[in-house]
């Protein structure tokens, strides 16, 4: 029980670390265009996420794939970028929830992606461990569990903002998306591996 509350946790402070908020950032950017009654298609891609996380971790704990952490800690910012330049992009538009569309592509890939990155720390902590398996499910359980909290964090974030403060949706998808767009660019200027 206490390794299963070792690796649960890991996952959890995983994303909710302040000194690598990038989960954060890349769920405010994925989450923001999306309204509370949305909260069946938000975990649908908080999930697809998680999925793809740890299909690369686990291919990477188990020597299927290696890969240059320096490119990898570039690309997880961009995905971050891309995602918020979308959303700048397609602000006011109107989410469809019944289709599968982009977005819900590019959350597994790009879960992916950031599954690379925490995979060399993560090999490490398993490194010679029998059961990296169940350990990597058990991490994966915590970032799920995190991931959601921080999405609805930004649900809820986006009701009190439209309803107190009056913005109106396609404002507060541009501001927020915005804000992270500013916060990201020094991600890629101090991680371009070039």
């Amino acid at each position: 029980m206490d390794q299963f509350l070792f690796y649960l946790q890991l996952g959890f402070n995983h994303v909710l670390d302040i000194q690598a908020y990038d989960h954060v950032l890349f769920f405010a950017a994925l989450v923001v265009p999306y309204l509370f009654k949305d909260w069946k298609r938000v975990l649908l891609l908080v999930t697809l996420f998680t999925i793809g996380h740890t299909l690369t971790l686990i291919l990477a704990v188990y020597n299927f794939i290696n890969v240059n952490g320096a490119y990898v800690e570039f690309l997880i910012p961009i995905t971050i970028f891309i995602t918020a330049l979308y959303n700048v992009f397609t602000a006011g538009k109107s989410v469809s929830s019944n289709k599968i569309n982009l977005v819900v592509f590019t959350s597994l890939f790009f879960g992916l992606i950031h599954g690379l990155g925490f995979s060399r720390y993560f090999k490490q902590i398993v490194a010679g461990d029998s059961a990296k398996l169940v350990k990597s499910l058990e991490f994966a359980l915590g970032v799920e569990a995190a991931q959601i909290i921080v999405a609805f964090a930004i649900l809820l974030l986006g009701v009190l903002v439209q309803t107190i403060f009056r913005f109106n949706r396609r404002d507060w998808v541009m501001v927020l998306s915005s804000i992270i767009i500013g916060m990201v660019i020094p991600m890629l200027i101090n991680t371009y591996p070039f």
